[in-house]
């Protein structure tokens, strides 16, 4: 980058910090792996922790997690989220949505509208992030909850897991998704054949939706994705298992199954992604930032004709697991890591 920025920490208290969004008036909605939500202003001052908010299983990478306001939030008030939700044996990925209370102290009449079945006793990969689409919708990215039994399931038109799904605001499938005429096929399902996506975003431009996910020892993966497509995990990957054994057959290609755009080994733990569209720094102009969690830094791809041709890293030298990454409306970056930080990133 040859314009002067600077990304600096404003606000430090942030306990545990998974994923953020921008409310109307420019102000950040974060939301706390524990199970609450803050507010925080642009400036760095943090809200006392939001409540109301149904259980989360907070074991391992479980928790409250990704998050996004109502289009018409103004009106509505309607927040929607993502958390791993406790049964009795076991637990789920579920997608909520509650009204936030006129004093933001809490989120009223909070309800469940999506679950990812099955369920799964387990800790990890329950992806978590969520979007809306311009037509109102809401896209959601689901793990495979990482362990040998359940890493089928990505590939399987029947399982909830591993999967990118297209609902409504109810919860409801969206009628034109791509199985939506499969009697073998959740209507549900977007895309296909994932492992933990945490990064999901649209391309200013071209309006596609664009996701990150997690790959095993080696192999994260940036992808373009289209309806019905198999993203091609566990089958093809560009990973091992984390103790040096062969996932599969060992295989990165297979008719059929999706490459990826680009995939980095070692890894960079992408989390959360935010495409640039603000014209305050118009060198980043629809360039994707990536919130690195193991790489401890922010990843700059700058993207031509969906094809990557650069790659920049950002606040190395801050020690932080940057979790979730979104822009705001005054056209700076604004970052959350796992050590209760908030970053500003912008012009100088």
């Amino acid at each position: 980058t040859n314009t002067a920025f600077e990304g600096k920490a404003i606000a430090s208290e942030l306990k545990n910090p998974w994923g953020i969004t921008v409310l109307p008036d420019g102000r950040l909605l974060i939301t706390e792996k524990a199970g609450t939500m803050r507010i925080a202003t642009t400036s760095g001052q943090v809200s006392a922790p939001i409540t109301g908010l149904p259980k989360v299983d907070a074991d391992g990478q479980g928790g409250l997690l990704g998050l996004d306001v109502d289009p018409e939030f103004a009106t509505n008030r309607t927040v929607y989220w993502v958390f791993s939700e406790p049964l009795t044996d076991g637990n789920l990925t579920s997608v909520a949505k509650g009204k936030l209370s006129a004093d933001e102290k809490t989120l009223q009449g909070a309800t469940v509208i999506y679950r990812a079945t099955p369920a799964y006793k387990g800790d990890k990969h329950y992806g978590g992030r969520i979007l809306f689409d311009k037509s109102g919708n809401l896209i959601v990215s689901t793990g495979e909850r990482s362990d040998l039994v359940t890493r089928p399931q990505s590939q399987d038109l029947k399982s909830g897991l591993g999967k990118i799904i297209r609902i409504t605001r109810d919860g409801k499938p969206v009628a034109g998704n791509p199985f939506a005429s499969n009697a073998n096929a959740r209507p549900e399902i977007y895309s296909y054949g994932h492992r933990n996506v945490q990064g999901l975003a649209f391309h200013p431009q071209t309006g596609d939706l664009w996701e990150v996910e997690f790959g095993p020892r080696g192999g994260d993966e940036v992808n373009r994705v289209e309806a019905g497509k198999n993203y091609g995990w566990p089958t093809i990957t560009y990973g091992i298992e984390y103790g040096g054994d062969k996932i599969g057959e060992a295989i990165t290609q297979k008719e059929g199954m999706e490459q990826p755009v680009y995939y980095w080994d070692p890894v960079v733990s992408p989390s959360g992604i935010t495409f640039y569209s603000s014209d305050s720094l118009t060198e980043w102009k629809n360039n994707l930032f990536i919130s690195a969690l193991s790489g401890q830094h922010i990843v700059r791809l700058v993207i031509e004709n969906n094809k990557v041709t650069g790659e920049e890293r950002l606040l190395e030298s801050e020690g932080q697991r940057f979790r979730d990454i979104t822009q705001g409306n005054d056209g700076a970056l604004y970052a959350v890591t796992d050590q209760g930080k908030l970053y500003r990133i912008g012009r100088k």
